[in-house]
C-alpha cells in the first residue's frame, strides 16, 4: 500500500504543534523560575528593611525611654532648686531680721556710724551676685573686686567694733549663722540648678536623636512596603506562569494520546483491509499459512 498523503499531512501539523507548545511551555517555566528567583531576591530584600526597621525602632524606644529617664532627673532637680531657694530665703530672711535687731539696738546705745552693718551686708551680697552673673571686661572685673574687698574689710571693722557689746555680739554671731546657711542652700540653688540644665541639654538631645532614628525606620519601612510588594507581584506571575505550564502539559499530554490513538485506529484499519484480502483469497481456494492465520487474529475479524 501506499502513504496517504493528507495523514501524512495531518501527521506533520500536528507533530510541527506539539514542538511549539514544548517551546512555549519552556519557555514559561524559564519565567515561572526568573519569577521565582526574583520573588526570593526581593524576599531578601525586605527581610533586610524590616529587620533594619526593628533595630531602628528598638533604639528609637531606647531613646525615648532614656530621655523620659533624663526628664524625670531635670525634674526631680528642680524640685530640689526650689527647695534650697525657699530655705535659702528663709535664712536670708531671719538673717536680715537679725540685722533689723542689731540696727535698733545700735540706734538704742548711739553706736552711730557711716552705714550700718545690713547697708553693708547687702551691697556685698549685690556685688557678689553680679560678679558671678555678669561678663566683665578685665579693667572691670579688678574694679568690682577691689571694691568687695573694701566692703568686707569695712564690714569686718564695722562688726569687731559692734562686738565690743555683748548683747550685739550675741546677735551678730546668730546672724552669721543663718547667713552661712542661706550661703550653702544658694550653692545648693546653684548645684541642683546646673545639674537640671545638664540633664534637659541631655534630655533635648536624646528626644532629637529619637525624632531622626523614627524618621530612618520610617524610610527603612517604607523600603520594605515596595519591596514586599513587588515580591507579592512576583509570586502573582510565578503562579500564573506555574498554571500556565500545567495547562499546556495537560494540552501535550491530551494532543500526545491523541496521536497514539490515532496510529492505533490507523494499525487497525490497515489489519483488517489486510485480513479482508486474505479471506477473499481463501474464499478463492488459496491456503493460508501461519502468518496469515496471525494476521486474521490480529484484525480480530476471526
Amino acid at each position: 500500500m501506499g502513504s496517504n498523503p493528507s495523514y501524512m499531512l495531518e501527521k506533520e501539523d500536528k507533530w510541527g504543534m506539539l514542538i511549539e507548545l514544548e517551546e512555549k511551555k519552556g519557555k514559561l517555566r524559564q519565567d515561572s523560575l526568573a519569577y521565582k528567583e526574583r520573588r526570593s531576591q526581593l524576599n531578601a530584600e525586605a527581610s533586610k528593611w524590616a529587620a533594619k526597621r526593628n533595630e531602628l525602632n528598638k533604639a528609637t524606644k531606647d531613646l525615648i525611654d532614656s530621655a523620659q529617664d533624663l526628664k524625670k532627673q531635670r525634674d526631680e532637680n528642680n524640685i530640689k532648686v526650689s527647695e534650697s531657694k525657699r530655705l535659702r530665703d528663709e535664712f536670708n530672711e531671719k538673717t536680715n531680721q537679725l540685722y533689723a535687731r542689731i540696727d535698733e539696738i545700735r540706734k538704742k546705745h548711739n553706736l552711730h556710724g557711716e552705714r550700718s552693718i545690713r547697708e553693708l551686708r547687702r551691697e556685698i551680697d549685690h556685688l557678689e551676685f553680679r560678679q558671678q552673673t555678669e561678663v566683665l571686661s578685665p579693667d572691670k572685673e579688678k574694679q568690682l573686686v577691689d571694691k568687695i574687698a573694701a566692703l568686707h574689710a569695712e564690714f569686718k571693722a564695722r562688726r569687731e567694733q559692734l562686738e565690743k557689746n555683748e548683747e550685739l555680739r550675741k546677735y551678730l554671731d546668730e546672724a552669721q549663722i543663718m547667713r552661712d546657711q542661706a550661703s550653702n542652700h544658694h550653692d545648693e540653688v546653684t548645684k541642683y540648678a546646673e545639674l537640671a540644665q545638664e540633664y534637659h541639654d541631655q534630655m533635648i538631645a536624646a528626644f532629637k536623636e529619637a525624632d531622626q532614628t523614627r524618621a530612618e525606620a520610617d524610610a527603612a519601612h517604607k523600603e520594605f512596603v515596595k519591596a514586599q510588594e513587588a515580591a507579592d507581584e512576583q509570586h502573582k506571575e510565578f503562579i500564573r506562569t506555574q498554571r500556565e505550564v500545567r495547562d499546556f502539559e495537560k494540552v501535550i499530554i491530551g494532543l500526545k494520546k491523541k496521536n497514539r490513538d490515532a496510529k492505533e485506529d490507523k494499525a487497525k484499519e490497515v489489519a483488517k483491509r489486510e485480513a479482508e484480502e486474505i479471506l477473499t483469497h481463501f474464499r478463492q481456494g488459496e491456503k493460508l499459512n501461519t502468518s496469515d492465520l496471525l494476521r486474521l487474529q490480529r484484525s480480530e475479524l476471526i
